[in-house]
């Protein structure tokens, strides 16, 4: 039975992608049961956990909101890339809570360190260890949802799935966790500089107040001139005050992230289940909050003809070929085309509200919940960094993967 596994592994390649926990279920497993499943117990080993993102440029996070730490592990980094601490510290910056009036008041600074990896500033092409530690935390403030389940939240899907849940700040599925996923981008974006390539991500909707410029319209310099993260000063200065009302009501507000991928080669991408879209779909819904994602001209250009919406081809005066249109976003047959990559990232208002709900608890008694503590009135400001961070990942993993592709 062990030699059917081995043999299965190695012809899936499935060993590349386990992992110590699925090495010591494997080890710890009754083999003698006879009701023991090879193809469960093979699919299972395969796709268990979902605590990983990547294939080649790889992450493994860990940690829950209200745990020691939270932190990532990044396999598969290139030996040789300088590497700046001071750019990692500053992008946890950014999506570090209290950093305005308008996000979550917990105060972390989020301070990092270095594991392994990294000898002399620069990477060694071993594990990259890094870990933040919780400083801010009360528990106390989710004594009361102990046993209750807040409304959209995870708190019911994770009981039903796993027995029990860490209440503490939502545990593992608290947005804490995204936090190791900024700091290895912080390292994936360094990666992307030494070739050329930059993201960037900013706020284009608050509820119905939308920046009515098209991104190549924009300063993206400009992002950060506001605690909203809009480049579009007038807009910005109306959304913050949007939601500074909807926060005085007790409640919460959603809206849109627009990202702009430049400086991609033209190659990116692995059809036919791999394709560049869809990974960067993937990529952006496992972000907390994510409601939906369309990447070029969307949904709207389902409303044009193909005679409007086809890119036409013509070669520059530097002999590259390039699309007169760009309603592709940058993807065609899910390979980049070397133009930019654009897309949104649609999110919810957050689920907790300082207003009575009614729920249950988890024997299915009615009951009343109401939240408490602290917690942001309105992603977005502080998911413009994961959006990018994720995106940044998902790029730089195919990048590597790209050139395995020909001789």
């Amino acid at each position: 039975m062990l030699a059917w596994l081995k043999l299965d592994f190695i012809k899936n390649q499935s060993w590349k992608k386990m992992n110590r926990c699925t090495i010591l279920f494997l080890h710890s497993f009754n083999f003698q049961s006879s009701t023991f499943n090879l193809i469960q117990l093979s699919f299972y080993l395969r796709f268990m956990a979902g605590n990983s993102f990547g294939e080649i440029f790889r992450i493994t996070t860990f940690g829950e909101s209200h745990g020691v730490a939270l932190g990532v592990i990044i396999d598969g980094c290139p030996a040789g890339l300088k590497i700046d601490t001071a750019f990692i510290q500053s992008e946890l910056d950014r999506r570090k809570p209290g950093q305005s009036s308008i996000v979550t008041q917990r105060k972390e600074a989020d301070e990092f360190e270095i594991l392994s990896g990294i000898f002399e500033g620069v990477t060694q092409g071993t594990p990259i260890g890094i870990i933040i530690r919780n400083e801010d935390q009360k528990s106390k403030d989710y004594e009361h949802i102990k046993d209750s389940f807040r409304p959209s939240h995870a708190d019911f899907t994770y009981d039903a799935k796993y027995g029990s849940r860490d209440h503490r700040g939502g545990g593992r599925s608290s947005a804490r966790e995204t936090a190791a996923r900024v700091a290895a981008a912080a390292i994936a974006k360094q990666l992307l500089h030494h070739f050329g390539i930059d993201v960037k991500a900013y706020v284009s909707k608050v509820g119905n107040l939308a920046v009515e410029k098209d991104y190549t319209q924009l300063d993206l310099s400009k992002i950060e001139d506001n605690i909203v993260r809009c480049p579009d000063a007038e807009t910005a200065e109306k959304m913050i005050e949007l939601i500074k009302e909807v926060k005085k009501d007790g409640d919460t507000i959603g809206g849109l992230v627009s990202c702009v991928i430049t400086g991609v080669p033209v190659g990116l991408g692995e059809p036919v289940f791999d394709k560049l879209h869809a990974d960067l779909g993937k990529a952006m819904l496992s972000i907390n909050a994510a409601k939906g994602f369309e990447y070029g001209s969307g949904f709207a250009g389902t409303a044009l003809r193909g005679s409007q919406h086809n890119d036409e081809f013509y070669k520059d005066g530097n002999n590259q070929i390039k699309t007169k249109s760009n309603h592709s976003g940058g993807v065609q047959g899910g390979i980049s085309n070397g133009m930019d990559i654009y897309f949104n990232v649609a999110f919810k208002p957050v689920a907790t509200i300082m207003k009575a709900q009614d729920s249950v608890d988890k024997d299915g008694n009615e009951s009343v919940v109401t939240g408490k503590g602290r917690h942001d009135p309105c992603v977005l400001p502080r998911a413009v960094p994961i959006v990018e961070a994720m995106a940044a990942l998902v790029i730089a993993d195919h990048l590597l993967r790209n050139r395995s592709s020909k001789l």
